[in-house]
């Protein structure tokens, strides 16, 4: 008998191929079968996408740190469990764009208020941030993607600064990635729940926005093993850095822009 994933050589007894690890299936699919597997992918108490998502909130250093020292095999893997993230909030756009559809659920309060005081009328910031809300949800996966590269960069930076280089730029992004998808996961089922109760989408938005600071501090704390008050002063520190970034990213695609449309201007005054 050989293992049908490797084709490495087995005996009868052998319930786990010892060379890649596949379980050995031996009977036919049948009803029974397919109920029981997706048992014990999805819906088993001790399957590890259940216990991915328990211990990146209960102890995240366990899950992060696992994966970068070699732990493959107890829990999701990084790159697979961010595209269930990204699963998640495909599913949670469709939600609101097919079933959570009542204008009155994505109805940006706070802005429509400011934007009625005086001389707030032809601000065009307040026209598009109220005009653009549908754009916005649908390029959301977009945004937690770009988001990975930047986020790492910044704790990388962080901990560079500090002369702790106990992870590399790649590690880093590790760490961002678990956090990343863990923070999606729970925004898309929080947001698909409380949009379900009839809450308004910006207000829930508040919320989660305010856990996944505090949740990025306590991953930050656990995976770096550091106190709380060292932990305060590296996550300050870490968003100053991003906070640079960020405007260092935004002045530069500025000036791209600026040249660009100089360049077709050049373009088009010359053919004429």
């Amino acid at each position: 008998m050989n293992c049908k994933n490797c084709h490495k050589a087995l005996n009868e007894a052998q319930k786990f191929c010892d060379e890649c690890g596949a379980k050995i299936i031996q009977n036919r699919l049948k009803p029974k079968v397919l109920v029981e597997q997706v048992n014990e992918e999805f819906l088993s108490i001790d399957n590890r996408l259940l216990k991915t998502l328990i211990h990146l909130l209960t102890k995240p250093d366990m899950v992060i740190n696992g994966f970068i020292s070699g732990t493959r095999k107890k829990y999701i893997g990084v790159i697979q469990y961010f595209a269930i993230g990204l699963t998640l909030l495909g599913i949670q756009f469709f939600f609101m764009t097919n079933v959570f559809n009542d204008p009155e659920l994505y109805k940006m309060v706070l802005l429509e208020e400011i934007a009625k005081m005086p001389g707030q009328e032809n601000n065009p910031f307040f026209n598009e941030s109220l005009n653009n809300i549908d754009n916005f949800n649908s390029s959301q996966s977009l945004f937690y993607t770009l988001s990975i590269p930047f986020s790492a960069f910044s704790t990388w930076i962080t901990y560079l600064l500090l002369g702790i280089r106990r992870f590399n730029f790649t590690e880093h992004i590790v760490i961002n990635l678990y956090y990343g998808a863990q923070v999606v996961i729970i925004s898309a089922v929080i947001n698909i729940l409380f949009l379900g109760l009839g809450f308004n989408y910006f207000s829930i938005s508040y919320f989660v926005t305010f856990f996944t600071f505090i949740y990025f501090f306590y991953v930050l704390k656990r995976v770096f093993e550091t106190s709380f008050w060292t932990t305060v002063g590296h996550y300050l520190l870490m968003l100053i850095v991003l906070g640079l970034m960020i405007i260092i990213a935004t002045l530069l695609f500025s000036i791209i822009v600026l040249i660009v449309m100089y360049i077709n201007t050049e373009q088009f005054t010359t053919a004429v």
